[in-house]
């Protein structure tokens, strides 16, 4: 793929540029994110417990869905010509706005906001993400995620 340049780019800021397929976030997942951050807060790990909250069972470290982003992306149609690199940047606003329960399935919505020429040869885009929740009417999360890409001189 040829990727945009800095006159093609313009076209699709604004626009919804990739929307993942459905990923099943299950117990096993959560349990293993987890060990790997050392968060066992029982909403997570601990299904009888949670299942006395007004949760009704474990849900998903909002950090977990939020590390998936990078994976669902894949989807983001925002390649800049002779791109090299690319990298997360940060985020300039988050928000958890519902929780994700075991077994959920997830998507997300990636619209492009910006794109930016900080330097020759890098590029800095502003994506603003969704992650819906199969069968909710609120996200599981929104965000405005910052990547850096590196192109060839």
């Amino acid at each position: 793929m040829p990727g945009y340049t800095r006159e093609t780019i313009k076209a699709v800021i604004g626009t919804e540029v990739g929307l993942s397929k459905w990923i099943t976030i299950d117990q096993s997942m959560i349990d293993r994110f987890a060990d790997l951050t050392d968060d066992h807060q029982f909403i997570h790990v601990d299904a009888e417990r949670a299942a006395k909250t007004p949760m009704g069972g474990t849900i998903a470290h909002g950090f977990l869905t939020l590390s998936m982003l990078g994976g669902l992306a894949t989807v983001a149609d925002i390649g800049m010509a002779g791109a090299t690199m690319g990298f997360n940047y940060g985020f300039n606003k988050i928000r958890f706005i519902t929780p994700v329960r075991s077994g959920s399935r997830v998507r997300a919505r990636f619209t492009l906001i910006d794109m930016e020429e900080r330097s020759p040869n890098q590029w800095m885009a502003t994506m603003g993400v969704t992650v819906e929740i199969e069968g909710q009417d609120k996200p599981a999360l929104t965000a405005e995620w910052l990547t850096l890409t590196i192109t060839a001189a």
